[in-house]
């Protein structure tokens, strides 16, 4: 496949093995949140899209789907201020939260994600995340990790470079020629 784009360097992850691994977090989550009542899941936008809708399809237990869109990127470099762009319309208060994201590059924005909600006061809050890169972001608390990855720009399964790539079913690794 890799002929077809030859901005790709590898893929990371094919598509069998994040279907494997979606449906194992659903079924912790499933059984980590039965008898519970209901959770919120809180897709954080517009790259956890994928990764949410499979993991939702997948859970055995009631839940309520929402989204945020958050900014921790500047237009031509990373500006650490993280700002939030769309915000969620369910009320979380005193209720089971599960904040789904892509990835933990820094953990700058699942930081203040959670910092944020807190402070909403839902019965519990904890975060789902697809990828993590290695790094300075072990202070963020990731209670369902899909995978690590190495420090490497990827795309596909929501994942994207300049709007790109996000609906391949797999992630791959792109070339830094194609970035830089």
């Amino acid at each position: 496949m890799t002929g077809l784009y030859p901005e790709f360097e590898r893929i990371l992850l094919d598509e069998a093995s994040i279907q494997q691994r979606v449906a194992e977090l659903a079924q912790e989550i499933s059984a980590d949140y039965r008898g519970q009542g209901s959770i919120i899941l809180i897709t954080i936008l517009k790259g956890g899209f994928m990764f949410a809708a499979d993991l939702a399809r997948r859970l055995t237990i009631p839940h309520y789907m929402d989204f945020m869109a958050l900014s921790s990127y500047g237009s031509k470099s990373i500006s650490g201020a993280v700002r939030i762009l769309l915000d969620m319309r369910l009320d979380i208060y005193n209720k089971h939260v599960l904040v789904v994201e892509d990835i933990v590059d820094t953990g700058k924005t699942l930081e203040y994600l959670t910092v944020n909600l807190n402070a909403r006061r839902p019965a519990s809050l904890k975060t789902c995340v697809l990828t993590r890169k290695p790094g300075d972001n072990r202070h963020v608390t990731v209670d369902y990790l899909g995978f690590e990855i190495p420090d490497v720009w990827v795309v596909g399964y929501g994942l994207d470079y300049a709007e790109r790539h996000r609906t391949w079913p797999f992630i791959a690794e792109l070339k830094p020629e194609a970035y830089s």
